[in-house]
């Protein structure tokens, strides 16, 4: 029995991936729209049960046909977002311009929920076209809300701690109220790590967002097992250390055990060692190539490493 109704934007990454396999699990109807159904359609088929996964083919800002989709339905979840601006995805465009039009698009059709994942604590980054592009979305889908009466999200993140002990008394009272469903904190420096140690003891922190990779293995320390300690779900970032992992190993080949373990590629070499460490939830690697987003998915399937399979990998680049 299908439970509602749901069309979900960016739903190839790691976040949305899980959030189909959720869904689905409990007998939501999926609807995910992506840019090339060629690519991503067979990966995204098999995130979720049977039946219940429809992959639709659409430029984003395609307002027809984005208006046609959202008839009959009863939430619409956006994901997408961009680390990196090129010609065509600027961040005013994918952080502002989109998330207005789909808010806009909600309230024409009454849907009951819209749910876009953003960060807090951008308000105060005023050096940062990345922050300011997300405060502005922010605020226009904050508009949107008041006239579609709701103002539910599922995950708000502290951006890199930025004022997070006033931001964490906030979040907590809108979890109290129902306006959101987790809290998260993000950084992407290793010397924040203490701090994030502190307030995952001392706060109610769900997701934990920070940077963790082959070569950057501070979290491995203190921080993952305290995630794990004390059920806080992790997101990892800077998985390639902003490519200087694969600058380091350009023109090489894969050692032939790889095959062993479904490793096709430096990309999933490089996450299966993230993806074995069992206090990991999901990656984020950045990329602004189709083809690299569905190499970096494939990492996530195949055979399940393990922190056995973690060291030999870690041997070998360090051999």
């Amino acid at each position: 029995m299908i439970e509602k109704n749901i069309l979900v934007f960016g739903g190839s990454g790691q976040i949305g991936r899980h959030l189909i396999r959720r869904l689905t699990k409990n007998n939501h109807l999926v609807t995910v729209v992506t840019r090339n159904q060629h690519k991503k359609g067979a990966i995204l088929k098999t995130q979720g049960n049977p039946g219940y996964v429809e992959i639709v083919e659409s430029n984003i800002f395609d307002e027809e046909k984005l208006s046609k989709l959202m008839t009959k339905k009863d939430i619409c979840i956006n994901l997408v977002g961009i680390l990196y601006e090129d010609k065509k995805n600027t961040f005013k465009n994918i952080h502002v311009h989109f998330p207005s039009l789909i808010s806009k698009l909600c309230e024409k059709h009454k849907l009951k929920q819209f749910i876009h994942l953003s960060a807090l604590g951008i308000e105060k980054a005023k050096d940062s076209n990345y922050a300011k592009s997300k405060l502005e979305g922010e605020k226009q889908i904050s508009e949107s809300f008041k006239k579609m009466n709701t103002t539910k999200m599922e995950l708000i993140q502290i951006h890199n701690l930025v004022d997070w002990k006033t931001q964490i008394k906030t979040l907590r009272q809108m979890k109290e109220s129902g306006e959101i469903s987790y809290i998260g904190i993000t950084h992407y420096k290793s010397s924040a790590f203490k701090e994030m140690e502190d307030i995952i003891k001392k706060e109610p922190i769900d997701f934990a967002q920070f940077n963790y990779s082959i070569g950057e293995r501070d979290a491995e320390e203190r921080l993952l097992p305290i995630c794990q300690e004390f059920g806080v779900a992790t997101i990892i970032n800077r998985p390639f250390m902003r490519g200087k992992l694969f600058r380091s190993f350009k023109n090489q080949t894969l050692p032939d055990w790889c095959k062993d373990y479904d490793i096709n590629s430096w990309g999933q070499f490089f996450l299966k060692y993230i993806i074995a460490n069992p206090a990991v939830t999901n990656i984020i690697p950045a990329t602004s190539k189709s083809k690299n987003m569905l190499d970096n998915s494939i990492a996530g399937m195949g055979r399940v490493t393990d922190l056995k399979i973690q060291k030999r990998i870690y041997f070998y680049i360090w051999r």
